[in-house]
């Protein structure tokens, strides 16, 4: 519920290579002084002494229990695997990788396990020194073999997330003791910082173990937390290493101040929200601005116990909607998609169920720099989207919008258009006002949905969203029909791309890079686990993701980033809905945060990590 809000997945594509673990000495000669951080572009913004973290703060006290709720369950303890479905936290609590990152920078990177990294201005390797101190949770310390064997397994059993930046890796060798040299087959200036990462597990945990099966082990980390009691599928707690090796580093302080963590799992989010109001949870994530509005005057809240916090953040809208799934014959063709768009009230939905208040996403971008600007496209963007022009589809180039109504339930003028595109991509009404096609085919489909939604503020609200979506798709003549299920049945059919439309949301940084292939890369419209659910197939993505990449300055990377965002729009795989501002966050009084917020607001990298219990 609360935390698997907005963590971002990593890239995905197919193949693997072979690597070589060398003796030390053996690398490539090539000049890079050793860097206690790395920024995309650019320098860190710290400096190489800074004390903590800019949105962290460092005297925050210690101890006390966060107590978090999420909706559906969990079936395995491993995240890093394809099979089952893990809970969020065992990753980020307790694993580490070689450099953390910064919230307060677009993509900065500072020493974890790492102390330092090297890489040449190609960025054609990278790297690192492990620090001395660095230990698992059960004492042993992290190794260069430990790394190695982490990336590749990662990159050849885990999930399809961190196959991408694997397969682009030429040779990895130990260059000294505590030092790991990784060179690259492709030019890729993110993908040091993609390695940087990864976690970091213990090799000697695994032996006689088959990874990829492995549902029933917690990974043993070297992070803030460890596992302390599971009940599966209900709730987990995690209890914070008194012998943490990493809490004096600079980067770790004023994070990870709990003493002990609580994930708690309820049926769907309303359950989740009474339990709240019960003080069963101390931190609820509310995402409609109209029930934050009008529905937080219990109790708790009149006499001070809880606290209602907004928390703005800079970064792109993303995407949230319904998607539709292109391998299914009946949502290949564009102009159909563009009728499901047209016919998607979205003044008149977002009225009746937020009272009118959250912002539309108008591409997958908006709300930054990135987001694609109105009208045609012009300069770099334009200079970046000429060589895919033959198979580009209507509005890459020209500009596209999305539409919008007069506010009526009626949306007389929307749906005549949607009716027109449906006539030119062969649909018609029968005499009975049956959409069908040339074959007699009716126009019918299903929108899968969770039990209970997964995310709060967008998807716990689609079933409502399709409720009054589909009342205007039937005076289309459509058949669509709303089916729910358990959430562990939505992970698998969603994971194999078993539907017609469903929800669909994806959070997005001020520095995408690789993981957008995995979002909408051509590899997953075959592959299963991707996040590209639409089944998006165009050279154009693949290509602008790969100059996005290779960019060596801001303006082309954000020229890449403009068009590849025109490129999505135009292939109006999914019917916007709204994105937040502002996040809406209640708990307990003694829950606390610092002053100072990072550009990316209520994001990853924010709760729990750099917040207190005061009594």
């Amino acid at each position: 519920m609360i935390s698997r809000c907005f963590h971002l997945l990593r890239a995905f594509a197919p193949a693997l290579p072979a690597l070589l673990l060398a003796q030390p000495g053996l690398a490539e000669t090539g000049a890079a002084a050793p860097s206690y951080g790395i920024a995309m572009y650019g320098a860190p913004a710290l400096p190489q002494n800074f004390v903590s973290l800019p949105y962290a703060d460092p005297g925050a006290p210690q101890g006390g229990t966060l107590v978090m709720g999420e909706t559906g369950s969990f079936d395995s303890l491993n995240p890093y695997i394809l099979k089952g479905n893990a809970p969020w936290w065992v990753g980020p609590l307790t694993v580490e990788s070689l450099m953390g990152r910064s919230y307060a920078e677009p993509f900065t990177l500072y020493g974890l396990l790492a102390e330092s990294i090297a890489t040449p201005p190609d960025r054609s390797w990278v790297e690192f020194t492990l620090n001395p101190q660095a230990r698992f949770s059960d004492g042993h310390p992290v190794t260069v073999g430990d790394v190695v064997w982490s990336f590749e397994t990662l990159g050849t059993q885990g999930n399809p997330r961190y196959i991408n930046a694997w397969n682009q890796v030429a040779k990895a060798e130990q260059t000294g003791p505590r030092t790991v040299r990784f060179t690259f087959k492709v030019p890729d200036r993110e993908l040091p910082l993609i390695l940087a990462l990864r976690p970091v597990l213990e090799k000697a945990q695994w032996q006689g173990k088959d990874f990829a099966n492995s549902g029933d082990v917690v990974p043993i980390g070297s992070g803030p937390y460890v596992v302390d009691k599971v009940k599966m599928g209900q709730s987990i707690t995690f209890k914070k290493n008194p012998d943490w090796w990493g809490k004096d580093l600079p980067f770790n302080r004023g994070q990870w101040n709990f003493a002990e963590i609580d994930d708690e799992y309820f049926a769907d989010s309303n359950v989740a929200f009474q339990a709240f109001k019960a003080g069963v949870l101390n931190v609820y994530r509310e995402g409609n601005p109209a029930k934050w509005a009008n529905q937080y005057d219990f109790p708790a809240v009149q006499s001070g116990a809880v606290v209602k916090s907004e928390v703005p953040n800079q970064r792109p809208s993303g995407m949230a909607g319904l998607v539709m799934n292109t391998r299914r014959p009946i949502f290949a063709d564009w102009r159909v998609r563009q009728a499901m768009i047209d016919a998607f009230n979205y003044e008149f939905i977002n009225q009746t169920l937020n009272g009118g208040s959250p912002t539309r996403s108008t591409s997958y971008y908006s709300n930054s720099t990135l987001g694609m600007e109105a009208g045609p496209a012009s300069g770099r963007v334009l200079a970046d989207l000429t060589p895919y022009k033959a198979s580009l589809l209507p509005g890459a180039i020209e500009g596209y919008a999305l539409p919008t109504s007069d506010g009526t339930e009626a949306n007389r003028a929307n749906l005549r258009h949607a009716i027109h595109l449906l006539a030119e991509a062969g649909w018609a009404a029968d005499s009975l006002g049956v959409l069908r096609n040339a074959q007699g085919t009716p126009f019918a489909f299903d929108i899968l949905l969770p039990q209970g939604g997964t995310l709060p503020g967008v998807t716990d609200q689609m079933l409502a969203v399709s409720e009054i979506y589909s009342a205007a798709l039937k005076r289309l003549g459509m058949q669509p029909r709303i089916t729910v299920v358990d959430p562990a049945q939505y992970f698998r059919r969603t994971q194999s791309y078993d539907f017609d439309m469903t929800q669909y949301q994806v959070a997005l940084s001020l520095s995408p890079g690789n993981e957008q292939h995995l979002y909408w890369g051509a590899s997953g419209v075959t592959e299963p686990g991707s996040r590209n659910l639409m089944g998006a197939d165009q050279p154009a993505i693949d290509g602008l993701i790969g100059t996005m990449v290779t960019a060596t300055s801001q303006e082309d990377f954000t020229a890449a980033a403009r068009a590849l965002d025109r490129v999505l729009m135009a292939g109006r795989y999914v019917v916007p809905i709204w994105f937040q501002k502002v996040s809406y966050l209640a708990h307990a009084r003694q829950l606390q945060y610092p002053s100072k917020l990072p550009i990316y607001g209520d994001w990853t990298g924010f709760l729990p990590n750099v917040w207190w219990w005061k009594d």
